[in-house]
């Protein structure tokens, strides 16, 4: 039996409103055909602006069997390749990051420029044109800062999200920021669980005590329109955040949620902070004394985005924090989450970088826990699919763009391969 007739069995069990069959969550074939068919007909977080500041800077973007560079160009562009030399096809760039004048594979030296035009072959025969063997182009599109890469030979249309997130984050600068904290989690538990969990905040009051001092739950399938806010929040809450409402609009920042809408891969929404609260920090101070952001009303609140299928992201007034996954197997994850502060900002004089990082380290540990708790749950004889409460809508929603991708993505595969 092949590896796409599994899936497709595994995906004809799929029930609304439930968890995924077994297979899609702990078999090996899943984990291949996420990797090579799913992700790659799909929009995927790569890294921000801040990542490759100056020309010449570089980063690597890898899952599986993927690796591209994302570089910035001399003319201020960045752009993606993959990372195979067209020569005999080794790896252009080894490292995570890096900064160089052009690329150069290290096993021939063959040279491209940052544009990835080859530069220099040495003694190739008569009639090579080098203008034929430049690196591979990757689809990439800058959406306010965040860079996201497609692997289709066709991408899906990523007009609506440019459209709900790029004005909302470009108040941040992220183009004026800085990656002041990297660091990368390996979490024993397949990639979808590690995205269920972060899709709602059910667990949250019982397991994530730093984040609840500067972030309230309400926004995370709950405290919402339609979720219920006095039973869930409470009525001074409610007022609270009325009040909220009404100066971000006085300031025009007011934005209403934007929750996926025309079956698409976003979600945006500005939260209010807890009260007296002006960052995600533990003791609620801002962490850095260098704000990115100046706009009116950005002081005690923070705006998230979503994407589906690998990503989250916060937005303070004083930093932003980015959350990226891969899938390294069926039964292992690598969270990568960098922290961004102003270019300006001198570590030990403008921010500690042990305080800037330290709600979301702490909320990072305790989610694998939980993550590679469900995963061990999950991987047992007595796992059936479970109903999702009315607090893990957005759990829902994620998989629902799974199953509705993977069955897209399957049955163009599928049709690529019938004669």
């Amino acid at each position: 039996m092949s590896l796409h007739t599994h899936v497709s069995q595994w995906l004809a069990l799929d029930q609304a409103g439930h968890t995924l069959p077994q297979g899609l969550y702990v078999s090996r074939e899943a984990f291949e055909f996420d990797t090579q068919v799913m992700l790659k007909s799909v929009w995927l977080f790569a890294c921000t602006v801040a990542h490759v500041k100056q020309p010449g800077d570089y980063y690597l973007f890898e899952m599986a069997k993927t690796s591209i560079i994302i570089v910035r160009g001399r003319d201020g562009e960045v752009r993606a390749f993959h990372n195979s030399c067209a020569h005999r096809g080794a790896k252009v760039c080894t490292a995570l990051t890096g900064s160089s004048p052009r690329l150069t594979c290290p096993y021939h030296q063959w040279t491209y420029g940052l544009d990835g035009r080859l530069l220099a072959a040495r003694n190739m025969p008569d009639g090579f044109d080098k203008a034929d063997h430049g690196l591979r182009p990757v689809a990439l599109e800058n959406i306010g800062g965040l860079l996201f890469v497609c692997l289709a030979d066709e991408p899906p249309t990523i007009d609506r999200a440019r459209a709900d997130i790029a004005e909302r984050v470009e108040i941040y600068n992220l183009d004026r920021c800085k990656v002041a904290v990297q660091e990368d989690l390996v979490e024993t538990a397949n990639w979808k669980l590690v995205m269920e969990n972060n899709r709602e905040c059910y667990h949250c009051d019982a397991n994530h005590p730093e984040l609840l001092k500067s972030l309230s739950t309400s926004g995370f399938g709950k405290g919402l329109p339609g979720d219920d806010m006095a039973a869930t929040q409470g009525e001074r809450f409610e007022a609270y955040l009325d009040a909220q409402h009404a100066a971000w609009k006085e300031a025009g920042l007011y934005t209403h949620l934007v929750e996926f809408p025309d079956d698409s891969w976003h979600r945006v929404i500005r939260l209010p902070l807890a009260e007296g609260v002006h960052s995600q920090t533990l003791d609620g101070k801002p962490a850095s004394r260098l704000a990115i952001s100046s706009f009116p009303g950005t002081e005690d609140s923070s705006l998230s985005v979503w994407t589906q299928p690998n990503s989250w992201h916060h937005f303070c007034h004083d930093h932003a924090v980015t959350f990226s996954l891969t899938p390294l197997a069926e039964d292992r994850t690598l969270l990568r989450t960098s922290w961004l502060v102003h270019e300006d900002a001198v570590e030990g004089v403008d921010y500690d970088p042990e305080n800037l990082a330290a709600v979301w380290r702490a909320t990072n540990a305790q989610d694998s826990a939980l993550a590679t708790l469900n995963h061990a749950g999950i991987a047992t004889d007595g796992y059936r699919p479970g109903p999702y409460s009315l607090e893990e809508k957005l759990v829902d929603a994620f998989k629902t763009f799974y199953v509705d991708n993977a069955r897209a993505a399957l049955a163009l595969k599928e049709a690529s391969v019938t004669p």
